[in-house]
């Protein structure tokens, strides 16, 4: 068993006071308002030139939509689930998008109002109950399905996920809603993550808890990458290990994993569920969100499974306590472990994200910051926290890497993209003002020979400028633009994505 070393860690948000900070906020309302869905493709006006070897669809997911009749949800997580595509080829763009018809979606459409809760928003019984079946309602614990974090594939379809047990799995040439499938009809778990990891070979990896009789499991999740039907979905998914919480009743929140050719590791982090709140949390009028609390008195944990075994170490890696939703890569050298991360010295990162602090302006904006040995020079705090990262995954997934990108964060949203270099601890930066880029994703170019062979690509949203979105294009080795693609409609402020190939 190689020794855990996390790499140092990666500023997660902006200190006070840095040089050159940029002071005050411009109005972001914009970025979290709802829209209609744009079902059929719409050319874009080209800048510049879009390399004419990239032929696939950019495929983004997040909220966008953030009320039905006269109630609206109260957390950016809360809102229904928009996926946008870009298609790409030969230099041109086309963009279209697609509300996800989950259940959570067509209930709330129909009813005009609320139906199922979500993060941060409890749906209100329906007064057209007599007494006894709102009162019995109180007690219903229905996990939504408005999957609105991220694209993933499985056995070669994709799918949009959250955190509850339900996927959709996608058309991803018309975004149509396929199917809807629900991990506990193929192993005891109840939710997965919406950022899996996938060998070489196509097996995926995945974590989700399990709440029984036997109290509460952390579960390390494979998939097999092959089908033997058409139509198979999650079939053939093991747990591959279990992990008891700290505390039994009381499992911390995660959002990630990290893995290494041969490990898996679990992070432990002091973001806490109180499950009994949970429980209880409809009868007691409260969201989700109220059952989530931060105990910095309580140490991080890094538990280390042997990947081929499914055998957890016996031994556990202790460090301060620290709040982590990304994991930049993972990979074993010289007999250690090494786990680069983004993380802040806090809790607060999923409270700041109600609408009604994404919807303030100028220095009213809350700021937490971290402070921490870096995977960086200085220069990053010029551009505040860091997050949303990325790497060439295909290539330096579970590897000795260079380089990964990802979103300054210089308040509570990404303003300027970022490509670090690990080995001088330099960076090169994509900022404009007034601009808000989405989580960059790196495309490979033809034969590339050298790890940053390839392009950006980013969304970015104007919430200054009406209908003034674009596709970003950035040469990933010099981090200069090549290109944009503005869309002719407001797009809201998405999570995470991919790039298809074709």
């Amino acid at each position: 068993m190689p020794h855990v070393k996390p790499h140092p860690n990666v500023i997660n948000n902006e200190p006070k006071n840095t040089s050159k900070k940029r002071h005050g906020l411009q109005n972001i309302v914009q970025l979290v308002q709802s829209v209609e869905e744009t079902q059929d493709p719409i050319p874009t006006t080209i800048k510049g030139t879009l390399p004419t070897w990239i032929h696939g669809n950019l495929l983004r997911n997040g909220p966008g939509k953030f009320e039905f009749g006269n109630q609206h949800f109260n957390h950016w997580f809360d809102g229904m689930a928009l996926m946008h595509c870009f298609h790409i080829n030969d230099g041109q763009v086309t963009y279209w998008s697609r509300f996800l018809r989950s259940d959570a979606y067509k209930q709330n459409n129909e009813m005009n109002r609320i139906v199922m809760s979500e993060f941060g928003t409890l749906a209100f019984p329906d007064p057209c109950k007599n007494i006894f079946q709102r009162f019995l309602s109180h007690f219903e614990m229905k996990p939504t399905d408005n999957a609105n974090v991220n694209f993933v594939k499985y056995k070669g379809d994709y799918y949009v996920s959250t955190e509850t047990n339900f996927m959709h799995k996608i058309d991803p040439d018309t975004l149509e809603t396929k199917e809807k499938v629900d991990w506990s009809k193929f192993i005891a778990i109840n939710g997965a993550t919406a950022h899996p990891h996938v060998d070489p070979d196509g097996t995926v990896y995945n974590m989700g808890n399990s709440y029984g009789m036997k109290g509460t499991l952390y579960n390390i999740i494979r998939v097999p990458p092959n089908k033997e039907d058409p139509d198979e979905t999650l079939h053939g998914a093991k747990v591959l290990c279990s992990i008891s919480p700290a505390e039994k009743n009381k499992p911390s929140y995660y959002h990630s994993f990290a893995m290494s050719e041969n490990y898996l590791m679990f992070i432990e982090q002091p973001i806490k569920l109180d499950l009994l709140k949970i429980l209880t949390s409809r009868m007691r009028g409260k969201s989700i969100d109220d059952c989530i609390y931060w105990d910095p008195k309580q140490e991080t944990v890094f538990h280390v499974v042997n990947k081929h075994t499914g055998k957890v170490s016996s031994v556990k890696y202790h460090t301060k306590a620290l709040t982590t939703f990304h994991q930049i890569n993972a990979f074993e050298e010289n007999g250690f472990l090494i786990v680069d991360m983004c993380c802040s010295d806090d809790g607060q990162a999923l409270k700041i994200y109600f609408l009604q602090n994404l919807r303030k302006s100028g220095e009213e904006l809350d700021e937490v910051f971290c402070m921490s040995e870096d995977l960086h020079d200085k220069e990053l705090l010029d551009y505040g926290g860091f997050e949303f990262p990325h790497i060439h995954y295909d290539r330096c997934n579970t590897k000795p890497y260079r380089y990964f990108y990802g979103c300054g964060f210089g308040h509570l949203v990404g303003d300027s993209l970022i490509k670090m270099d690990l080995e001088s601890k330099k960076l090169k930066a994509w900022h404009q003002p007034g601009l808000y880029p989405s989580e960059p994703v790196f495309v490979p170019s033809p034969n590339a020979e050298e790890e940053d062979d390839g392009v950006i690509l980013s969304v970015v949203l104007t919430p200054m400028e009406d209908k003034g979105t674009f596709l970003l294009v950035l040469d990933a080795k010099t981090f200069e633009e090549v290109g944009r693609a503005k869309v002719s409609v407001n797009i809201p402020s998405s999570f995470h994505g991919t790039f298809n190939s074709l």
